[in-house]
């Protein structure tokens, strides 16, 4: 499933992470990445040591925490820390897959299966020409641009690539999470289902027999797939 969320940052928020990245020493972005993905790497990251490296990451899992609509996608039961990247002027990352399984910094060895990944824009798509997100799967290449402080949500499993940057500079987060629920079709089953209900809840009410009985059903078939 692949999913745009607006707004998942206040403007507030939007303006504190692009002064903070404003004034940072960017590192080499392979610093962060697997043994093929590395090949196809050529942008700037946010060190992890970096002294305010922390506050930011805290901003983004607390918009995530608030955000309904993620939460009802994704179904999340680990996120890994949110990064931040940078695209330039004639830099790209190529076609590649993500790792399966990344650890979490200073956990203490705790690491996460990536079920779903996470772009997170912080640059207004008219301060930068290229560096689409392109995912390829069965219906073709989707190439993907968002407002700053929207999010695309996509399935780890599928490959995908940030095309070459030919004018300006594009910022973002990103990041990765362990889903409760393992299995893309059944999270997209949860998700249609706690849609339907959240409609019904506006024309009906919370105590109508229809929307307790779909409740009820969400409810038995997340007890059946979670996965703890």
């Amino acid at each position: 499933m692949m999913l745009h969320i607006p707004d998942v940052l206040t403007p507030e928020e939007l303006a504190r992470c692009r002064s903070v990245l404003e004034k940072a020493d960017w590192q080499d972005g392979k610093a962060t990445a697997g043994q093929q993905s590395a090949k196809a790497k050529h942008n700037l990251q946010l060190p992890l040591n970096h002294p305010q490296h922390r506050e930011l990451a805290e901003l983004v899992l607390r918009a995530l925490g608030r955000n309904r609509v993620f939460n009802s996608a994704v179904v999340p039961f680990r996120v890994v820390p949110p990064l931040f990247n940078r695209y330039d002027a004639g830099m790209e990352f190529g076609a590649h897959v993500d790792n399966a399984v990344r650890p979490i910094p200073d956990s203490g060895g705790m690491r996460v299966r990536t079920d779903v990944s996470c772009t997170l824009f912080l640059s207004h798509p008219e301060d930068y020409d290229g560096g689409e997100l392109c995912i390829y799967d069965e219906a073709g290449v989707q190439e993907i641009k968002l407002p700053a402080g929207d999010m695309i949500v996509y399935d780890t499993t599928v490959l995908h690539s940030v095309a070459p940057v030919t004018r300006g500079s594009r910022w973002a987060s990103f990041f990765w999470t362990q889903s409760m629920v393992r299995e893309e079709s059944r999270r997209r089953v949860l998700y249609d289902l706690d849609q339907a209900v959240m409609d019904l809840r506006t024309r009906l009410s919370d105590h109508d027999p229809a929307v307790l009985q779909l409740v009820n059903c969400y409810h038995n078939l997340m007890r059946q797939w979670c996965d703890l």
